[in-house]
């Protein structure tokens, strides 16, 4: 049995994570940034760094992420990789973005480079973008308006169900066939938002529609919602990128660490359709 300290544990993620390597028997550790409430959390202040070398002491293997809401990530994961070095962790297992590494200057790629030369064992996950943010970061517009209001025209995504992004992290922290490998996670099939707005359509009886705004339009909805502005200004560069094409490729990467295929849209569509009741 491994001791595995997740960070990010209350996350998309990082809950689903938790429940596979439990249901595995491994001891899971769950990293929280307020007060534990029962022996499976420990605290981890990622801003601070408050409690980091009290939530190493005794583990083998780890899953590191960022949390949302920050733009200079590499200096959140930073002092996770140095501790994970300094207690010689079996394997740790970093979760980025797809086109992560498509700049070295990129804050992510910092991280991840730090972790390739820490002598860590590791895998890099980089995802593609999430199907949970449509029950989850896009939902108030399609409850409200019946509308997912994004600035990214008709660009097709291979959307990737966090579920699977969890799996490949168990399998990859749990195994060794990967070793010191980086993977770019997608779906199966490239959508538009359009077609994905036809699918929430169809399976919830509720007319819903994908609506094409600007990035300003974009801007002002995440700044309204709450979202510090550096963030919310990343997050439209980002969904620029989404809409210039190159969220649409796919790979085999699930299949490959898992040994299944990925979760299709229809799917996830099917599983949280209560979500948009």
């Amino acid at each position: 049995m491994n001791r595995i300290l997740v960070v990010g544990a209350n996350g998309t993620v990082g809950s689903e994570l938790v429940k596979l390597l439990t249901q595995a028997g491994e001891e899971v550790l769950s990293a929280t940034s307020k007060t534990p409430t029962d022996r499976a959390q420990i605290h981890l202040d990622l801003t601070t760094g408050a409690g980091l070398e009290q939530a190493f002491a005794g583990v083998d293997r780890a899953f590191f992420m960022a949390p949302p809401g920050f733009v200079k990530q590499n200096e959140i994961l930073a002092p996770l990789i140095e501790q994970a070095a300094k207690n010689k962790l079996r394997r740790v297992v970093l979760q980025t973005a797809m086109g992560t590494n498509s700049a070295d200057a990129n804050p992510m790629r910092i991280a991840e480079l730090q972790l390739e030369r820490s002598g860590v064992s590791y895998n890099i996950l980089r995802p593609n973008w999430f199907m949970q943010n449509f029950n989850s970061y896009w939902i108030e517009g399609i409850l409200t308006a019946g509308a997912i209001r994004l600035p990214v025209s008709d660009a097709r995504t291979s959307f990737i169900d966090a579920r699977d992004i969890a799996a490949s992290a168990a399998a990859l922290l749990l195994g060794d066939a990967h070793r010191n490998q980086a993977f770019d996670l997608t779906g199966a099939e490239p959508l538009t938002h359009t077609q994905v707005a036809a699918m929430l359509s169809e399976t919830t009886g509720k007319a819903i529609r994908f609506e094409d705004i600007t990035p300003a339009q974009m801007l002002q909805q995440l700044l309204d919602a709450g979202l510090p502005e550096p963030y919310a200004q990343f997050l439209v560069v980002i969904l620029g990128v989404m809409k210039e094409g190159h969220a649409a490729r796919i790979t085999d990467a699930v299949e490959t660490i898992t040994g299944r295929a990925p979760i299709r849209f229809a799917q996830y569509v099917r599983d949280y359709q209560s979500a948009w009741a």
